[in-house]
């Protein structure tokens, strides 16, 4: 698959970057998607909700009066969980979501998230940046003669500073290092934006 590669302005240089069909050709697994996605999603859950058992709930532990002879129901202490204030039955407790998904799933999950835009047009590659400090009025600028109003991942081959301050105050969109790229992310944004460098590193990764 070639993509042509375009300047900040958004107008063609003349060069292109063949994009492997082995990774951005490839039949789309969409249950891959979904779990990936959910194990993303749970991940972010804090897990920290917790209610008192009557172990824990204030209250005195002597028995509310004698067993038999009162004509009412036999009764043990104020933190029965029948009782206003006691303790509760079942609730819940701290505990992670997270759960495990084989590389090989994840790694098929984010192919697929990436074939899923190529077959759609939605991949843009812009030459590299070099920002010589951060400018977000400029790479605001370019995002949006790259891709409109449409919510972007920007995918840069590794960590540079300037480029990511420039870019981290646009809610629009989102920056990453090629490496910590995910299947949500990829999912999440309406159009994928890789410098020249990140896009040429696929190339480099078939043939390794």
């Amino acid at each position: 698959m070639q993509v042509d590669v375009l300047n900040s302005k958004g107008e063609k240089t003349g060069r292109s970057v063949e994009l492997p069909d082995d990774i951005f050709g490839i039949e789309p697994n969409d249950h891959c998607i979904y779990l990936a996605v959910k194990q993303y999603l749970a991940a972010q859950r804090q897990g920290t909700h917790k209610t008192k058992t009557r172990a824990e709930v204030h209250g005195a532990s002597k028995k509310l009066h004698r067993q038999k002879g009162t004509g009412g129901s036999r009764k043990g202490n104020i933190r029965n969980p029948l009782y206003k204030g006691g303790g509760a039955v079942n609730g819940p407790l701290p505990h992670g979501y997270d759960f495990k998904l084989n590389r090989k799933v994840k790694d098929l999950a984010k192919m697929s998230a990436l074939a899923h835009k190529a077959k759609a047009s939605k991949i843009v590659i812009v030459e590299d940046l070099n920002y010589s400090a951060p400018k977000t009025k400029d790479f605001a600028a370019m995002l949006g003669k790259l891709n409109g109003t449409q919510k972007s991942l920007f995918i840069m081959p590794e960590y540079e500073a300037n480029t990511y301050l420039s870019a981290r105050n646009i809610g629009r969109n989102k920056t990453v290092v090629l490496s910590d790229m995910n299947t949500y992310d990829l999912v999440n944004a309406q159009v994928l934006v890789f410098t020249e460098s990140a896009a040429k590193m696929f190339n480099e990764a078939v043939e390794a």
